[in-house]
């Protein structure tokens, strides 16, 4: 007998994560590990594409920042980086006020009233980043979410011929030597619909594969993407298209990112816009329990009709009104109980 490939009772609460959680961009503590000038960095990483213009070479800017930390490690600037720092200079991550324990709080809004309970509704995190996915993994934030998608490096390189060695050479003193994952603006949506279908949780289903909205792990209606500007405006509508909720933040102390999250708003891209402060009494928090609870709300409401349309009502007695019963007894007609099917 033909079943649904999931219960779709799950949210999800998907988060850029530079400037959205964080203040600044999460490379930070590494540059001050190895005695970077940060700004230094960004504005080399910001001219490359036309820099390397001009000597005839096309470069995907999706990828600039990631092919400078690889030139930082050849000149010895970051010395044998390797994935170990990079997990461990996650640790002096620093959170907007709130994170990480918010996303525990809000894992509880899906379940404060009883009808959520009884759906077994459960709220996930997931974070899709252009940042550094190893970085992330260090963070506090790591063990509060389902899923990180994030630029990734290799280490060590296999070599040619590596196909015909029996055993593989594995140094200890490794290295980071290529790029392993790009997560760009635009593909941030494949992570989306990795996400919606469940490719994520069976690695059965390929995120290209033609699934029905019905047999979609989380539907984007039950998604709410929370970023910070106009790079997630693909990822913005592909929720928003979706039926999902969008919604941007901003660092209160920066009024241009005001301004920019009201563009984004009066443009039709997020459905609203607060301070990236995750406190229970902010905004951002109030606005995010009162959409969390509105799609718990729906998730009810959508599996109690679909089971009174799929089940019939039991045979019942059919009483007689008062008028009826007085012409059975005037006529002398003996009681009788009728069953309806």
């Amino acid at each position: 007998m033909p079943t649904t490939l999931f219960t779709q009772n799950i949210i999800a609460c998907i988060w850029d994560f530079d400037k959205t959680l964080i203040p600044g961009y999460m490379q930070a503590p590494l540059f001050r590990r190895f005695g970077i000038d940060e700004a230094t960095f960004w504005a080399e990483t910001n001219a490359l594409m036309e820099n390397y213009r001009k000597r005839g070479y096309h470069l995907s800017g999706e990828i600039s920042y990631l092919n400078h930390i690889l030139t930082y490690v050849l000149a010895g600037k970051f010395g044998r980086l390797n994935n170990r720092q990079l997990f461990e200079c996650g640790r002096d991550i620093e959170f907007y006020p709130g994170l990480p324990g918010f996303f525990e709080t809000a894992k509880k809004y899906a379940n404060e009233k009883p009808e959520y309970r009884k759906h077994d509704i459960r709220l996930e995190h997931y974070i899709v980043s252009t940042g550094l996915a190893e970085m992330i993994r260090g963070s506090r934030i790591a063990d509060k979410v389902e899923g990180i998608w994030g630029c990734e490096f290799i280490e060590n390189p296999l070599q040619p011929g590596f196909l015909q060695q029996s055993e593989m050479n594995l140094s200890a003193d490794a290295e980071i030597a290529q790029i392993g994952m790009v997560i760009d603006n635009t593909t941030k949506t494949r992570a989306l619909f990795e996400i919606n279908k469940g490719t994520n949780k069976n690695p059965a289903i390929e995120v290209n594969a033609n699934i029905r909205p019905e047999d979609r792990r989380i539907p984007f209606q039950n998604m709410i993407y929370i970023a910070d500007g106009p790079s997630d405006i693909p990822s913005f509508s592909v929720v928003k298209g979706g039926g999902g909720k969008t919604y941007g933040v901003y660092n209160p102390t920066h009024s241009g990112e005001f301004e920019q999250n009201d563009r984004l708003l009066q443009a039709g891209r997020i459905h609203g816009y607060g301070p990236a402060d995750y406190t229970e009494s902010s905004s951002t928090a109030r606005w995010l329990r009162m959409h969390i609870h509105a799609i718990c709300d729906r998730i009810v409401t959508d599996r109690e009709q679909a089971v009174a349309q799929k089940t019939t009502k039991p045979p019942r007695h059919l009483n007689a009104t008062p008028e009826e019963e007085a012409a059975r007894r005037a006529a002398k007609v003996p009681k009788q109980s009728t069953f309806l099917e």
